[in-house]
């Protein structure tokens, strides 16, 4: 039995090994642009000593809890860069929370205090007094927070009103960390000491049961089904939990020594693999693992997901965050063809579209705007061949194409013909203008179109076929077809139609009379 004395920062953030934990393998290189999973992309944002704590805070930037330096960095996720001056905390910040009311709280296990910080202007608001080695922050339904006390086996209620401590401490297993709250308004602890799990009623701030039969449980993630998701730290696995029941319904296998889960929006799990330097994906629908394991940085340690799927993953012995992004997918395209000349808004929705290039038929879109959640774009189609065209989605994460997703047709216009009524002398016939005219005009554009040909008829015989002028203007000489004309009382032209390289121009056709001056 090992006599060692830990200090309580190596216990909770582990400087030094646990019993039964693997150490971290060999410092992985982090992964640029390029990936070598084609999946995904990997990018690493500097940061402050030992990052621990992720949370994004209510403009949709990230801070970032760095354990080692005591400060709180704040990443602007537009651009993945870190943004203004690090926010002092206490001594050895860990696992923050962000309230309702747009507070951040973090736990500074050192110093035995909680930082509260107005997220609007990053500034401190209050330092809270709390004993026993605080460790990990989550809200509650209340809209107050829960702090798990590693060194005192019990959580504290913090009012986020008032920022100040309610009621009695809870009691916990031993050395609790991550907290999380199912939607029935339970909360689960993990005791990584105790190798259980407490259930608490948020309500009554009283414990309901604990669950056995966990190995190093450190953090807890609930999925839009209700379960909750444990990261096993000593067995390299996920337990879950079925909250209605609060029983392990199963255990799924992932990288070496867990530390972090989190679940996004869709319903993926991440866990934060420390001891293998990379991050396992799960299916939370059926409890699968997804892919091959993703390399990050050193010893990842939390996560959490953005609204746009991107995965950040603090790294506590890389001084860095990486970013996930996997590849885009596109899942529909709305209208799915317009005319040659371009400048179709077309819809694209899909998933990671975030930072999207639009390519249609080898040529740039413009106007590429993607919203919030980086599950649709908009962007304006370039002119294009007609035909079908491939659509390309292109992203930091990669790219996916969409053969003949695309259409280019060549737009019909509408046109009208107009007639000159024959000037003529009946008795006896006589011509006084020798020819008949028809004018043909593009009525989309409000042009004459040029080089069409016009037939002219009286009746079932056939005068004449002439080409339109540049002024659209085609004419047939009328003095040898006079007695036709006046036969029929006047003359027919008409217009077949025609295909042009910018447009399909329908059929047309006019009468005309005659005319005795």
């Amino acid at each position: 039995m090992s006599t060692s004395v830990q200090s309580p920062q190596q216990e909770l953030l582990q400087t030094a090994l646990l019993a039964g934990q693997v150490p971290a393998a060999a410092t992985a290189r982090e992964v640029s642009r390029t990936s070598a999973a084609p999946t995904l992309a990997v990018t690493s944002i500097p940061v402050g000593t030992n990052p621990v704590g992720l949370a994004f805070i209510p403009n949709g930037d990230l801070y970032v809890a760095n354990s080692g330096s005591s400060s709180v960095f704040t990443i602007d996720t537009a651009t993945d860069t870190v943004i203004g001056a690090p926010i002092p905390t206490g001594t050895t910040p860990a696992w923050l929370t962000v309230a309702p009311n747009g507070n951040a709280y973090v736990p500074n296990n050192i110093s035995n205090n909680v930082t509260v910080i107005d997220t609007a202007t990053s500034t401190v608001l209050t330092t809270i007094a709390l004993s026993g080695g605080p460790a990990a922050a989550a809200v509650i339904p209340s809209g107050n927070v829960y702090v798990s006390r590693f060194g005192a086996n019990s959580v504290q209620e913090i009012d986020t009103t008032t920022n100040t401590t309610v009621g009695a401490a809870i009691p916990t297993g031993s050395g609790p960390v991550g907290i999380a709250v199912a939607p029935n308004g339970k909360a689960y602890v993990a005791n990584r000491n105790a190798n259980n799990v407490t259930v608490i009623n948020t309500a009554t701030a009283t414990v309901i049961t604990t669950i056995p039969g966990f190995n190093q449980p450190n953090f807890v993630a609930i999925a839009p089904n209700g379960n909750a998701y444990v990261a096993n730290i000593g067995s390299n696995n996920v337990s879950v939990i079925d909250t209605t029941t609060d029983t392990i319904l199963t255990t799924i296998p992932v990288g070496t020594n867990p530390w972090g889960i989190t679940v996004g929006p869709d319903g993926t799990a991440y866990t934060a693999n420390r001891g293998s330097n990379n991050v396992t994906v799960i299916d939370t629908t059926t409890n699968m693992v997804v892919g091959a394991p993703i390399p990050v940085g050193s010893q990842p340690i939390a996560l959490v997901v953005a609204p746009n799927n991107k995965v950040y993953v603090s790294n506590i012995a890389g001084a860095s965050v990486s970013v996930i992004q996997f590849d885009p997918t596109i899942s529909s395209i709305t209208p799915n063809s317009g005319p040659i000349t371009g400048g179709t808004v077309v819809t694209i929705t899909g998933t990671n579209l975030t930072g999207a290039s639009v390519d249609i038929g080898g040529n740039p879109a413009t106007g590429v705007t993607v919203n919030a959640t980086g599950t649709q774009l908009t962007a304006t189609t370039p002119p294009g061949a007609a035909g079908p065209a491939d659509v390309t989605v292109t992203t930091p994460g990669g790219s996916t194409t969409v053969v003949g997703g695309f259409t280019y047709v060549v737009p019909v216009h509408a046109t009208s013909l107009t007639a000159t009524p024959a000037l003529t002398k009946l008795f006896p016939p006589h011509v006084y203008f020798p020819f008949l005219t028809a004018t043909l005009t593009d009525q989309v554009t409000g042009l004459p179109v040029p080089g069409q040909p016009i037939l002219f008829k009286a009746g079932s015989n056939v005068l004449g076929i002439a080409n339109t002028d540049a002024q659209g203007v085609a004419r047939v000489n009328e003095t040898l077809t006079l007695t036709l004309i006046l036969l029929n009382h006047g003359y027919e032209v008409s217009f077949a139609g025609a295909l042009t390289p910018t447009a399909i121009l329908s059929p047309s056709s006019a009468q005309a009379g005659v005319v005795e001056p």
